[in-house]
């Protein structure tokens, strides 16, 4: 054992070209700030973090709040200026550090916007803290007084490439289930929608076609990361992740994921592929790239001590499923932070009753009177989603005069394009049930 860990801790340490690092903090500073505009541009600020008159928590972060219009615009700002900074490499270590304070607060507001390549970014920003990624090729460099360095420990990019490697793999792993392999689902209901595309939208609606795309998108994410880990294979493996993720941009509507993905992928290329992109960054914009400068020499303790408990929580989450009985596609009980990627077709309609406990009258909800379009969308078929709006409902009709008010829902969803069922059972007062990490939600219905 010992043994072992002196080699690994020897590879790790070995020193090599930082040019990897510097161009994968200038494409991942352009990523975000492209992101980060569209964003504000899109108005999706004011209708998800302004707009809204109840957020939904996730469990543990109930005291996460939302700062107003002008605080959270002035929250995307920051991100804006911040991700500008991480480019550029200037007031590196700092900006890097807001912009994941501030990137992770605005994703815990309201588990309604959750998306894996949100839970992604802020992964990497954690990452992007102890990167070396200011020596070379910044301002930090130029203006600020920064030691330059040529080299780093081979620790520092294998992080990123470990991040890479994490999320692909346990992609595959989620598409081993009984629905994407032996069903084709969801994609039988999802491609039909692009039939009346010329040349190959005849094929579209054929079940062979939805087998195909199926078990080719699981072989990709299983393979895919060994395929750019081995040299010999990285630069055909960067090209079908180029096409593979420019195809999934064509076809369905996941904002930045594919270009996030594209370019956080080229980390793996060859060395001289990132030379040669330094130097021609460097002769557009007439600096120098004096990559002969001294090398950064150990890996301080304390961050093997850091990314061991990382990475070991990201291999940990993805199986939490396994405490929870039922289908998890169902429940959803663990759904979440498991790079478990379009994966289902799920919609549900939730109608909602409030029955006073002193007078015995009972009202039915309008949603819309108090949740956007988005919130009731993803309210209607996630369980502990349905929870909290109770809990919600409650309080609001205590404000109202409703005595001890009872809180009961009739949810109907369809998962897969199997016909709509109930989801939770109809006669609990969901207002008195607790959120729980680890206790199973008895009040959902087996599929």
């Amino acid at each position: 054992m010992g043994m072992v860990t002196k080699r690994l801790n020897a590879f790790f340490e070995t020193q090599v070209s930082i040019a990897p690092l510097i161009l994968f903090r200038m494409v991942w500073g352009s990523l975000l700030f492209i992101s980060t505009l569209r964003f504000i541009v899109k108005g999706w600020v004011h209708t998800m973090y302004i707009q809204p008159k109840i957020f939904f928590p996730f469990y543990g972060f109930e005291w996460v709040k939302p700062l107003g219009s002008v605080g959270m615009y002035l929250v995307f700002a920051l991100l804006l200026l911040t991700s500008l900074c991480i480019l550029l490499g200037y007031f590196y270590r700092y900006a890097s550090l807001l912009f994941f304070l501030l990137f992770t607060y605005v994703e815990l507001i309201d588990k309604t916007n959750y998306l894996n390549h949100y839970y992604f970014v802020s992964l990497v920003s954690f990452i992007f803290l102890f990167l070396p990624a200011n020596k070379n090729f910044s301002l930090d460099v130029r203006y600020r007084g920064v030691t330059e360095l040529a080299q780093v420990p081979r620790f520092y990019e294998w992080l990123i490439k470990a991040q890479l490697f994490t999320v692909y793999l346990f992609a595959g792993i989620a598409k081993v289930n009984t629905d994407w392999l032996l069903d084709a689902q969801p994609l039988k209901i999802w491609l039909p929608a692009f039939s009346h595309w010329p040349l190959i939208g005849q094929y579209m609606e054929s079940d062979w076609v939805a087998y195909l795309f199926s078990w080719f998108g699981c072989l990709y994410d299983l393979c895919i990361g060994f395929l750019l880990f081995y040299s010999r294979t990285t630069k055909w493996a960067y090209l079908i992740v180029l096409v593979f993720h420019l195809f999934t941009a064509l076809f369905f509507n996941i904002g930045m994921f594919p270009y996030i993905m594209i370019g956080a992928t080229l980390i793996f290329m060859p060395l001289s592929f990132h030379q040669k992109g330094l130097q021609y960054l460097a002769s557009i914009f007439k600096i120098s790239t004096p990559l002969a400068a001294k090398p950064l020499s150990v890996v301080p303790s304390k961050h093997w001590v850091i990314f061991i408990l990382f990475f070991g929580v990201q291999l940990v989450l993805p199986f939490r499923y396994l405490l929870y009985p039922g289908k998890l596609f169902w429940t959803e009980q663990g759904y979440r932070f498991s790079w478990r990627v379009m994966l289902m077709e799920k919609a549900g309609t939730a109608f909602f009753f409030v029955k006073d406990s002193r007078t015995g009258k009972s009202i039915e909800i309008d949603n819309k009177n108090y949740l956007t379009y988005m919130q009731e969308k993803q309210m209607a078929m996630q369980p502990d989603m349905l929870l909290n709006y109770a809990h919600f409902l409650k309080k609001e009709f205590e404000k109202k005069g409703f005595v001890n008010p009872k809180v009961s829902t009739q949810c109907y969803v369809t998962l897969n394009g199997r016909p709509s069922r109930l989801l939770v059972n109809d006669t609990v007062d969901l207002s008195v049930q607790s959120n729980s990490f680890l206790k199973n939600k008895w009040w959902i219905l087996p599929y």
